[in-house]
């Protein structure tokens, strides 16, 4: 089983420990047009590479997915620079971000066959002008529930993925929809291992957690890290799916970028900003180093052990990108949801 990463296809098994759900650069749809928004890409290149020699040399990581969404910034050409230089596996997607944030006008217009034809195309022929295929497909929806425009493009993602038969990695907004995702792509006839389902961290609920397991697709906690969340609640829930017998449907990554264009879009409280003070002060703000340092030890507390954070790191990426359905549940210590 092949994998396509920015710069030629590879044997899944070649994947080694991967960081599901990263970025590179985002730039929010207008950012472009803020004159006093600044640019640097030459110095962008050499500060992602930085970063990921780093998490090479340092931490073992070999393979860097970065699900931007087409509309984000996307920018393919960088990705495979940061590839070459760096000699991290990096894995891009097609497809397009949520209703609220995303979906432009144009590709709003279009046909669901219209979207099918875009996404098969940067999957089997390349991105743009470029050489450069895309590895999976991202879908994305917003909160409380998917709305009609993101079920158009979750409908296309579903036939590409068919014919495509590479996965899909989503984007839920705070944890919410990710049942009503599964739903949709069984009724679409698309297997639940097929689909990572992103962000379910946010979710503090392990009935929410479960329901997805259950449900049989993988399962991303893939904001470690992130402040509007507290990382002990997430290092609780994810302990205790690992636990109740589920470490093979787990994904772990932080959804962190090296940089952007412009200001950010979210609104940030005053504590939140001298933590980030903080962190640049130490040279550790969106560090993409954070899970390995502070993260990992916080699950270890709690009985997770290097034998789940190996597997969990190493062996679910490589099943998620074969198509092996998970293995079956391993009935230990608890059923409690």
């Amino acid at each position: 089983m092949m994998v396509q990463t920015v710069t030629g296809s590879i044997p899944v098994e070649r994947l080694g420990r991967t960081l599901m759900h990263e970025h590179l650069f985002i730039a929010y749809p207008g950012a472009w047009f803020d004159p006093l928004a600044e640019f640097d890409r030459a110095k962008l290149i050499e500060e992602a590479v930085r970063r990921l020699v780093q998490l090479r040399t340092e931490h073992g990581v070999f393979t860097f997915v970065d699900p931007c969404p087409i509309e984000l910034g996307r920018d393919v050409t960088m990705m495979k620079e940061v590839s070459e230089k760096s000699g991290m596996h990096i894995v891009c997607t097609t497809g397009f971000y949520h209703g609220t944030k995303g979906l432009p006008t144009y590709w709003r217009a279009r046909t669901v066959d219209e979207i099918v034809e875009l996404y098969v195309r940067e999957i089997t022929s390349g991105i743009g002008d470029t050489d450069v295929k895309a590895g999976a497909i991202k879908v994305s929806t917003g909160a409380p529930a998917v709305t009609a425009d993101e079920k158009k493009f979750l409908a296309a993602a579903c036939i590409a993925q068919k014919v495509t038969e590479v996965p899909i990695i989503t984007h839920t907004t705070d944890g919410c929809a990710g049942p009503e995702q599964q739903d949709l792509f069984e009724a679409a006839g698309v297997a639940a291992h097929r689909c990572l389902i992103g962000h379910s961290c946010c979710n503090v609920d392990p009935a929410y957690h479960r329901r997805i397991v259950d449900a049989g697709s993988y399962i991303g906690f893939d904001q470690i890290g992130m402040f509007h969340r507290p990382d002990n609640v997430r290092a609780d829930n994810l302990a205790k799916l690992v636990l109740a017998g589920f470490r093979g449907q787990v994904i772990m990554s932080m959804d962190r970028l090296c940089g952007r264009l412009g200001k950010s879009i979210y609104k940030v409280t005053a504590d939140e900003i001298a933590e980030i003070e903080r962190l640049k002060s130490q040279g550790l703000y969106e560090a993409y180093t954070y899970m390995f340092t502070d993260f990992i030890p916080m699950l270890h507390a709690r009985g997770v052990s290097q034998a789940d954070i190996f597997s969990i790191l190493e062996d679910n990426p490589r099943r998620f990108f074969a198509g092996e359905i998970p293995p079956k549940r391993t009935t230990n210590i608890t059923d409690e949801p």
